[in-house]
């Protein structure tokens, strides 16, 4: 009998998702969720006329890359990028698109620099092919700005991506233009692939503090982003990756394995979300949604006198949250989940252990609710160890 050995580590499964998976269906208020209070078809269909197209359209393949109306919509986001329909391609939300990146550019034994804390699936499907995973921070002493000190020593010429979230999940963070510019001169430098993920770009609470893309900086830049975050529809799965024509033709050939396309009635529904007026109705909702969230959980951190301390985000439903206790991230979640049947992530699933990740954008009574519930248990938590608090 022959046998063969591989080299590859052992699969490290996505900690997060799994969090999420096992106990989102099993509680009251699932605040762990990374999204908005999501869209209903029906707040989404603003006339008669889209109903109809709707109801007329066959339930055949879309386009393998994407519809192109869709994709001409999609290029429209990137004005000054000299982006067109050539340089999308449609994805099964930013997840696939992360994944194809990876497996197109990411090569056994290379580097890949993550920042962090960060939406870790970059990170977790880099080490499963052998790379050599490292991390750059941002700082929560300086308001969660980027180390870039750090990001230029790690840039090695063995550096093959790096991979930036902007506005940053979980901590709502908006780089700078100088911000920026340093990241794409360390990238230039070492000769590394920058992938931008943009998918909370439209989810400011000032709009007027607009996150600016990478796309069109330099041309290694593959820009990431998707319909689930700021436009509240993470059930379309629409997300797409914005490159160079051969960045696209690399990316296409996995995602024919993967997935051969995404659905057709989604690729119809994003494009509708995309309409200058249906996309400006929806993300007005969702700052208001966002707004009202962040009011309630300040009223409730106050009340709760210190035993809950975090930084205003700049964008996303999202705040990184840090209580008074000392038991680690994970067993913080447990408590709140069990004791407050509400769930929320841990802060060692982003790479920072001591916080915990919550969403402030699902309604007013149910954020609401699920602040009432955790009440007494971050109470009960800070009393177990009151002199580590």
């Amino acid at each position: 009998m022959v046998t063969t050995s591989f080299s590859l580590p052992p699969f490290r499964p996505f900690a997060l998702e799994n969090w999420q998976s096992d106990y989102e269906q099993s509680v009251d208020f699932n605040l762990s969720d990374s999204t908005i209070d999501p869209v209903s078809l029906r707040e989404l269909l603003g006339s008669e006329a889209d109903i109809e197209r709707l109801l007329g359209t066959e339930l055949y393949y879309p386009e393998v890359n994407g519809e192109r109306a869709l994709r001409e919509s999609i290029a429209a986001r990137y004005p000054d990028a000299g982006i067109t329909a050539d340089h999308v391609l449609v994805t099964i939300g930013a997840s696939e698109a992360n994944a194809a990146i990876v497996d197109a550019y990411c090569p056994p034994g290379s580097r890949v620099i993550v920042m962090e804390p960060g939406y870790r699936q970059v990170w977790g499907l880099a080490q499963n092919r052998g790379c050599d995973v490292r991390g750059f921070t941002l700082d929560p002493d300086r308001g969660w700005r980027p180390d870039l000190e750090a990001l230029a020593e790690l840039a090695t010429p063995e550096t093959s991506l790096i991979y930036v979230c902007n506005p940053n999940n979980p901590v709502g963070y908006i780089l700078t233009d100088a911000e920026m510019a340093e990241i794409v001169r360390i990238a230039e430098r070492c000769g590394a692939w920058l992938v931008a993920d943009e998918v909370y770009q439209g989810s400011e609470h000032d709009p007027a503090d607009r996150a600016r893309t990478f796309v069109g900086r330099y041309d290694r830049v593959i820009g990431v982003n998707s319909m689930s975050k700021s436009y509240g529809l993470s059930g379309l799965r629409i997300g797409w990756a914005i490159g160079s024509p051969q960045v696209i033709r690399d990316l296409w050939r996995r995602h024919e394995y993967a997935a051969i396309a995404t659905g057709r009635l989604d690729n119809i529904l994003a494009g509708i979300a995309l309409e200058e007026a249906t996309s400006a109705r929806i993300l007005a909702r969702n700052r208001a949604a966002m707004s009202e969230g962040w009011s309630l959980f300040e009223d409730w951190q106050r009340s709760l006198d210190g035993l809950v301390r975090a930084h205003r985000p700049m964008a996303t439903p999202l705040v990184f949250l840090r209580f008074a206790t000392s038991l680690d991230s994970v067993e913080a979640g447990h408590r709140i989940r069990t004791g407050a049947s509400t769930l929320i992530c841990p802060g060692e699933y982003f790479g920072f252990d001591g916080y915990l990740r919550m969403n402030f954008g699902f309604g007013r009574d149910y954020v609401a609710g699920a602040l009432k519930a955790m009440t007494p248990v971050v109470h009960a938590m800070a009393e177990e160890a009151p002199s580590n608090a």
